[in-house]
């Protein structure tokens, strides 16, 4: 594998630095993005060239980063009410920039390259024993909507109601959420023999993804001279994508993350990023 993809990633992140400072003026963002732009470049890279692991490192090197370092010390609620209460204020805080850039605006060049090289939640799914899907894609993804709608309502009634300690309570149901999140995530994980089965069905988040991961500029494609159409890829694909279809409305097309497994197990060479 070239090192284009990996370049494209580094370089995507030192300029959202660059804006982002510009922006704040906190020189913490240019710590901040650097770091996890050569973190999911060096992930991409590894994986690409067939060291099986490397992403589920950078994963959790990042994920732990976020949800430990960024989160919990330095008290940022990064989930989808955090986002929505702090849009609501009207502050530009790290919430409201952690979803503009991963999961809004940053999926139109890296799709949901979020879910497969930072989500917090997600490294914990990926070590569990079920990497390759056992069974038939359920028709349960519209729980993740009601669950989307569930969060902004529960936000909007806090502004409504005027409740005291808005910041403690969104950064209390961040942590209670996430705990939640890991429970109902490992369960289905086990009962659906499918360690992405949370990310399919449940996640909030995948709602933003929907729209933007179909424009993304990084897509896995298939040269169809060197294809023999074996489906190895389709069946090896931890979200179910239909990777012998170039066409942006291929099955499953946007819930691609970029886990590059495809690539790696193709015996053809026929798949490239």
């Amino acid at each position: 594998m070239n090192i284009k993809a990996p370049l494209i990633m580094e370089s995507v992140f030192i300029l959202i630095a660059g804006i982002v400072y510009f922006i704040t003026g906190n020189d913490f963002f240019i710590f901040n993005f650097l770091f996890i732009g050569t973190a999911i470049a060096m992930g991409i890279f590894l994986i690409g060239n067939g060291h099986e692991y490397g992403r589920n490192l950078i994963m959790l090197v990042v994920g732990s980063y976020l949800l430990f370092y960024v989160s919990i010390l330095g008290h940022e609620s990064l989930s989808l009410s955090g986002f929505w209460y702090y849009l609501f204020l009207g502050v530009f805080e790290a919430a409201v920039i952690h979803f503009l850039i991963a999961k809004i605006a940053g999926p139109f060049l890296f799709g949901r390259g979020w879910c497969g090289y930072a989500c917090w939640t997600a490294m914990i799914f990926d070590l569990l024993p079920y990497k390759t899907p056992n069974h038939e894609r359920k028709n349960w993804g519209y729980f993740r909507y009601v669950l989307f709608v569930a969060i902004l309502c529960f936000v909007v009634l806090l502004f409504i109601f005027k409740m005291n300690n808005l910041d403690e309570i969104i950064f209390y149901t961040f942590l209670a959420g996430n705990i939640l999140y890991y429970i109902v995530g490992v369960a289905l994980a086990y009962h659906l023999k499918d360690n992405r089965a949370f990310c399919k069905y449940v996640c909030p988040i995948t709602v933003f993804f929907k729209f933007t991961s179909y424009f993304s500029l990084l897509r896995v494609t298939v040269n169809n001279d060197k294809c023999n159409v074996c489906g190895k890829c389709i069946k090896n694909c931890p979200m179910d994508v239909d990777m012998l279809n170039n066409s942006r409305k291929r099955e499953n097309g946007t819930e691609c993350i970029l886990c590059l497994r495809c690539i790696h197990d193709c015996p053809n060479n026929a798949l490239k990023l």
